[in-house]
């Protein structure tokens, strides 16, 4: 407390002894009592006369008496020492005393001063004068005090620093549990004698729970965590069941505490006012309640204290609500990421083959330990049940899983009822039928069919081992992965079925073996385009004449699949039956052409490419008589090594025009070559640009053979140059070629 300097009020000026010593009249004095009396004695400000040195009371107004307590202390006429004792141990006294010594006034400002003893103190806070009354003669017979008590200002002050301070915490994203202490904190600081609690409510509003109640037993707080909202469940249920404030002055004798009564006993609780925490939308958020350990009840003061802090834990827990949504939000987001990235990977994963057993093992091994520790694949197989995939952490539960064999019967065994009723089982204990559960631990499972055209075909069953457990969002991956695995392994069934009837057709329409022919070598090659899974347009064929001659034809059907497939079986079989009959290839390419022609429509319309030729065995070497309808030029390797085409005029087959073909004879010499050969070799190109390979680069190809070749030397020649420049990759067409050399 300092000595502030101040501008006297005209109604306590008071004369000050000039140098000459002389002095004011007494009309001015701060003697005058009865005007000051007057004046302050309805006045909101406290107001007391003191004389003497001993500070006697001789007058003061209402509000300095309640001030200092009232009751027993309205009295005057006694020492201010005497009547307000604990003024002495504060300073107050010794400032009077000052005062009166030097007849100089005190001006003190938000002066705490603690009023009352034990259990009634209060803590106040003043802004005061300590002015001196002066005789006539200008020496001073007392002290006059005015003061305004500012303790609600002061509290106002405080609240409000107490409330930017939760509010910066909120603003800040500060953790909810230490933003709702400190308002527990800051509200009992400002009301010493109030014990401060927040409960929170669950989503539903059914229960409340423990948010923050720092003085607070422990033992109560456990007691009241979860009670639920509910008339007549003490202060705080039923404030959070009515929507409104309950205020229990005395718990003692209230009905809402009946059942909490001896726990507030132990507590040391005797009043409590509850007010609910409330949304902007009406939701219950909470509870914030006031606790007295004597009865009381609340001032209009206490209610709008609460209601501050109530409206500021409402924004404090609207707040964690909306952070928590979000957080959730954000967790389901990147758990969604994170499955579709996992279900993208798993779908590349079993698409990666196309064997059907690869792609169920492929399963079982993206299970676990992905989504369980343990996982197994079964298939029926021939109306039996087969394990074909078992994954587990350990070589020892691998091997007990895979030698283990699911029952057949629905009623022992899941993977049977799954089989049999095509829904997904899941249980939360190991399986009922026999088995290795013991060994491997196993707490729960979950069996989820694979189904192919709405029948199941199998069934992935993912088992669960110690602490691990299978939640919905465990089986809502396992039966994505299931079905997502069903169809690879569909496919890749498919596809190997496909691949073998394109096999066995294909081999249907070329030769399984050339024939041998006296005075000759051949040698053939067929190299299908893509994967093999379409029946190729290209074919060769070399049949014996009843003349003791020889005929060969190699052709090109446009298109492929089953369409080209019945062409090239027309075209073979259609030269294989009339070549006996007419006199010269001329002849045959004419009846195939006729048949082409006739075909019914519903046998495609395609066109086709060939050369047919007959080979006659003589002396000099091999006479061949050839006919080329559109196709490309026969390439012959002579005896000097050098390479030449073989030009016969004609078009292709299947227009339905004359294609006006032309006979040519040649003789093949011993080692010279004859190669025939299909478009997809001279337009093959490389793995990494647009080049094709070329009729110049398949001549030198055929000149590299080496001197004197045979048939099998000739066409490695070839075929390895062309594997060299395709990089042994897959063809856009298909390859087909045969070679005829002289003995």
């Amino acid at each position: 407390m300092t000595a502030e300097p101040e501008r006297r009020p005209a109604f306590l000026a008071v004369a000050r002894p000039d140098a000459s010593g002389a002095r004011r009249g007494a009309a001015a004095q701060c003697t005058a009592k009865d005007d000051l009396s007057t004046l302050f004695g309805h006045s909101r400000a406290a107001f007391a006369l003191m004389s003497g040195p001993a500070h006697v009371l001789e007058s003061a107004n209402a509000t300095f008496f309640a001030a200092i307590g009232g009751g027993e202390r309205e009295r005057t006429g006694v020492p201010l020492g005497d009547l307000v004792p604990e003024l002495a141990g504060q300073g107050f006294l010794a400032l009077l005393d000052r005062v009166h010594g030097t007849g100089e006034r005190h001006v003190g400002r938000n002066a705490r001063i603690v009023l009352g003893e034990g259990a009634a103190a209060r803590e106040a806070y003043f802004d005061f004068t300590y002015e001196p009354r002066l005789d006539e003669s200008g020496d001073v017979v007392g002290v006059c005090m005015i003061g305004v008590e500012t303790t609600q200002v002061k509290h106002a002050q405080r609240l409000a620093a107490e409330h930017r301070v939760l509010l910066e915490q909120i603003a800040r994203e500060a953790p909810l549990a230490d933003v709702l202490d400190g308002m527990c904190r800051a509200m009992e600081e400002l009301s010493p004698e109030v014990l401060v609690s927040v409960l929170l409510a669950d989503p539903d509003g059914g229960r409340l729970r423990h948010g923050a109640a720092p003085s607070l037993p422990d033992f109560y707080n456990q007691a009241i965590d979860g009670i639920a909202a509910g008339e007549g469940v003490g202060s705080c249920g039923t404030a959070a069941h009515r929507r409104e404030t309950v205020i229990v002055a005395d718990i003692a004798g209230d009905p809402l505490w009946r059942d909490f009564r001896h726990l507030a006993d132990r507590a040391g609780l005797a009043a409590c006012w509850s007010t609910p925490i409330l949304a902007r939308d009406g939701q219950l958020l909470g509870t914030f309640a006031m606790y007295h350990r004597t009865p009381r009840a609340p001032q209009e003061a206490d209610l709008a204290l609460a209601r501050v802090f109530v409206d500021t834990a409402a924004l404090a827990i609207e707040r964690h609500r909306v952070e928590q949504a979000r957080r959730a939000a954000d967790a389901r987001e990147k758990a969604a990421r994170e499955d579709l990235a996992f279900l993208l990977a798993a779908s590349t994963a079993l698409a990666a083959g196309l064997d059907e057993m690869q792609t169920l093992h492929r399963l079982a091994a993206l299970c676990s330990p992905n989504l369980a520790p343990m996982a197994t694949v079964d298939v029926v197989e021939e109306g039996r049940v087969r394990r074909v995939a078992a994954v587990a952490p350990a070589a020892r539960d691998r091997a007990l899983l895979s030698s283990h064999v699911p029952a057949h019967d629905p009623a022992r065994n899941a993977v049977a009822r799954v089989l049999r009723s095509g829904v997904t089982e899941v249980a939360r204990r190991p399986p009922t039928e026999p088995g290795p559960w013991r060994e491997l631990g196993v707490t729960g499972y979950v069996c989820v069919p694979l189904t192919g055209r709405g029948r199941p075909f199998g069934a992935l069953t993912l088992l669960s081992s110690g602490d691990h457990g299978l939640d919905g969002h465990q089986v809502g991956m396992a039966e994505e992965l299931a079905r997502r695995a069903a169809s690879a392994a569909r496919n890749a069934r498919l596809y190997t079925q496909r691949a073998a009837l394109a096999r066995d057709l294909q081999r249907g329409l070329l030769l399984p073996d050339l024939p041998e022919i006296p005075g000759a070598e051949l040698a053939a090659h067929y190299h299908p385009a893509g994967e093999g899974l379409d029946i190729g347009g290209d074919f060769y064929d070399v049949f014996a004449l009843d003349d003791g001659t020889w005929g060969f034809v190699l052709g090109d059907v446009c298109g492929r699949g089953a369409v080209a497939a019945t062409t090239t079986a027309l075209v073979r079989h259609t030269a294989r039956a009339v070549a006996p009959l007419l006199p010269g290839p001329v002849d045959v390419v004419r009846a195939v052409n006729r048949a082409l022609h006739n075909r019914p429509p519903h046998h495609g319309n395609g066109f086709v490419t060939l050369i047919y030729g007959r080979l006659t065995p003589t002396p000099e070497g091999l006479a061949v008589d050839l006919v080329r309808a559109g196709h490309t030029l026969p390439l012959l390797l002579d005896d000097r090594h050098t390479v030449r085409t073989i030009d016969a005029r004609g078009a292709l087959l299947g227009g339905g025009i004359d294609p006006q073909v032309s006979p040519c004879r040649l003789l093949l010499r011993p080692h010279e070559s004859l190669l025939l050969y299909t478009d997809g070799i001279t337009e093959c190109r490389t793995a990494t640009g647009p080049e094709q390979y070329g009729d110049a680069r398949l001549a030198r190809a055929l000149a590299s053979a080496p001197r004197r070749p045979g048939a099998q030397d000739v066409l490695r020649a070839v075929t390895g140059d062309v594997h060299f420049f395709t990089g042994g990759g897959d063809v856009d067409d298909d390859q087909a070629a045969l070679v005829i050399t002289a003995r």
